[in-house]
Order: C-alpha cells, then structure tokens, then sequence
C-alpha cells in the first residue's frame, strides 16, 4: 500500500467511487509534483538545438511505433455485425442469427445458430478476404457485408443483401 494512503489526508474523505469502489485521492501536494515540469529552460541557442534533436530523435522512434501498431492492429477484430433471421417461417420469432467477426483485412469468421423447437444448431465458417471456402447463406453473407461496410458507406457489397430467410435449404 502506498504511503500517502496512511496520512492525514487520507481521513479528510478525498477519493473517486468507481462501479462500487471506493478509491482514495493523493494529497495535493502530491498531485502538483506530478505535473511539475523539472526542466529548466534553455539559456542559449545550442541548448535549444540540443533540444531539437533530442525531440526529432523520439518523434521518429514514435513513428516508428505507430507504424508498427498500424500493421500489427490490421490483425485485431475491428469489425463485427450480426443479423438475426427467422429461417422457419411457420415457428417463432428471429431466434436465430449469423455474427460476423473480421480483421482489418477483411479476414476473421462468421457464426451462425439455427434455433428450431427441436434444438439449436451452431455453425462456423472461416473468412478470407470478405469470402468463404464453404457455402454462405444469404444471412451470413449480409452479416459479412455488414461488417466490411458499416463504416464504409461508399464501397459497394460483394454481397446480394437482401435476405428472406434460408429456409432450411442447407445452406449452412
């Protein structure tokens, strides 16, 4: 436990609650060291020169790692859609859905569950560039579709958007 917690101060009733949580504040005094600058100005123009290349030097080491996290973040989840559908039209309500999940690259998988009164089936597809190896209903293929353009009205769909519900044709 740190020990600004056991001052005085921490009995005068400073602190933050978060999601149920009582968090105690650091004195001021603390708080105002924190964002005190330790530096001293430059006095003559070869210090500030100094100064230059020392923040040129860490921009482009930041740079760097900007670009490093670009392309590393093309592989994260960053685009997710779901569709709920009715494929039985006699039974039910839209109980089942198709989920989609890609990467940056258009990559990741799409689930799909069927509910019927019988039971639940659950389906996996992988994703590859916006397609699949295997069959896609119409509902996973809008599920796809929306995930590739939510964020992006001015691209067209590789996908025929409309669905009226598979049907059970054994598409999935």
């Amino acid at each position: 436990m740190p020990e600004w917690l056991n001052g005085p101060h921490s009995k005068c009733g400073i602190s933050v609650r978060v999601s149920g949580v009582q968090i105690p504040l650091p004195p001021p005094k603390i708080m105002i060291k924190f964002f005190k600058k330790n530096k001293k100005e430059p006095e003559n123009l070869k210090e500030i020169l100094s100064q230059f290349k020392s923040l040129e030097k860490n921009f482009v080491k930041i740079s760097k790692e900007l670009e490093n996290l670009k392309k590393e973040n093309k592989f994260s989840i960053q685009k997710v859609s779901i569709v709920r559908f009715n494929p039985f039209s006699e039974v039910g309500g839209d109980q089942s859905f198709s989920f989609a999940l890609l990467d940056g690259n258009d990559s990741g998988f799409v689930i799909t569950s069927l509910y019927a009164r019988e039971g639940n089936r659950v389906y996996g597809k992988p994703i590859k560039d916006g397609q699949s190896e295997y069959l896609l209903s119409e509902e996973e293929k809008e599920a796809i579709a929306k995930a590739i353009f939510k964020n992006n009205e001015q691209g067209k769909s590789k996908f025929n958007t409309k669905t009226t519900g598979s049907g059970g044709n054994g598409t999935h």
